[in-house]
């Protein structure tokens, strides 16, 4: 069986930056087992598979996404990877998308040079640390958060500065053992150039990716919290890994809206 497939780099505005996805289109989806297969060869964070919806559907696509350890609910880099191949290369005409997800209707549209990602805010609240995981990730750096929430998946640590997340250099081993979380670690953009609001790193090891370069779901938590904290909706973010990436957010009630630039990169057949 041959596949097409591309490679996307999200959140980027030129190659080798942002979060590269591998995106899949099929006409069927395959066994679960052979879509987990192909995301451990192309060992990349996130493979998006999507699917043409049926007439009777009131959206466009079913999508799904494959780490190399595990299908995960929701995954924006590999959501704008997919709106790319489908707004440049297989349905050049659209300028809107609706896909179906395990976490509802997503709607993805182009804004100039950027695609919009049409996501659920998830609001996080005040928790707890799991044993070990403030630990984990900054002591190496020194750097201790003064702030801790958790979200419907992640935890998200709130340091004092940018600084802070740049340095951070956390154990993966010790913090795979904190749990099956994903980590968030988030402060003010203030202190570094480029106007950003605000800056993060997202780790989670657990689901076989020790630093995501940029997440798209962790902005739907990240997204409210500052909006709290600065008093607006409208947001730019930067997260600070070494490949990096801007979003451009806003926060509209229970939705957060992710704009992204990307770049295709990769366009080939999958052999099976």
């Amino acid at each position: 069986m041959k596949l097409d497939i591309f490679q996307v780099d999200a959140f980027a505005g030129k190659v080798f930056e942002g979060n590269p996805a591998a995106v899949v289109p099929l006409k069927a989806w395959l066994a679960d087992d052979v879509m987990h297969k192909i995301a451990i060869e192309n060992n990349l964070s996130e493979t998006a598979f999507f699917i043409p919806a049926t007439p009777e559907e009131d959206f466009d696509y079913h999508i799904r996404w494959f780490t190399p350890a595990i299908e995960v609910e929701l995954c924006g880099h590999a959501t704008l990877a997919t709106a790319h191949v489908l707004f440049n290369v297989l349905q050049p005409k659209a300028t809107s998308l609706r896909f179906m997800s395990q976490s509802g209707i997503l709607t993805v549209h182009k804004m100039a040079d950027k695609i919009v990602l049409d996501f659920p805010s998830r609001k996080p609240l005040p928790a707890s640390a799991p044993t070990g995981a403030v630990e984990a990730i900054g002591m190496a750096s020194g750097a201790i958060p003064f702030e801790t929430f958790r979200g419907e998946r992640d935890y998200m640590f709130v340091y004092e500065s940018a600084e802070d997340i740049l340095n951070l250099k956390p154990d993966f081993s010790a913090l795979k053992k904190a749990g099956l979380y994903g980590f968030i670690c988030t402060a003010s953009g203030g202190d570094i150039e480029g106007g950003y609001d605000c800056i993060s790193r997202f780790f989670i090891p657990s689901y076989g990716v020790d630093e995501d370069p940029v997440t798209g779901s962790a902005h739907c938590q990240i997204a409210p919290y500052w909006a709290s904290q600065l008093g607006r909706n409208n947001l730019f973010s930067r997260q600070a890994s070494a490949r990096g990436g801007d979003l451009w957010l806003t926060l509209d009630g229970d939705r957060v809206k992710i704009a992204g630039n990307s770049v295709l990169v990769i366009e080939g057949t999958l052999t099976i």
